[in-house]
């Protein structure tokens, strides 16, 4: 059974840093595209990045160059590296995983972001 379970989020003041984590259970990578979605208040939720098994990384126009996405194989967590946080970046933000062939998509939870100072 697969299972997402995020971590890390809170409050941060704006150009401070947060690290997101995504413990996965059942989750076999090279099956799976993951990634990092976010929603914010009255929007609709919105890709902020991917990562491939091969290690093809994908992120959202307003992320790129302060977001890293990766992940540690052994214990299989996904991480978000979020520097240089900005009031726009104030959302829940999913973990997910997307088969790359068929099967179902899984979501975990949802952390909360809030970007204040």
């Amino acid at each position: 059974q697969v299972q997402l379970v995020e971590s890390g989020g809170g409050l941060a003041q704006p150009g401070n840093s947060l690290r997101l984590s995504c413990a996965t259970t059942g989750v076999t990578f090279s099956w799976y595209v993951m990634g990092w979605y976010r929603q914010a208040p009255e929007k609709q939720r919105e890709l902020v990045a991917t990562l491939t098994f091969n290690g093809t990384r994908n992120y959202a126009d307003a992320v790129k160059g302060r977001f890293t996405i990766s992940r540690a194989d052994i214990g299989g967590t996904l991480y978000l590296q979020m520097n240089n946080l900005k009031p726009e970046d104030t959302a829940v933000y999913y973990c997910n995983a997307r088969p790359v062939t068929w099967g179902a998509t899984y979501w975990g939870q949802g952390t909360q972001v809030t970007v204040s100072s």
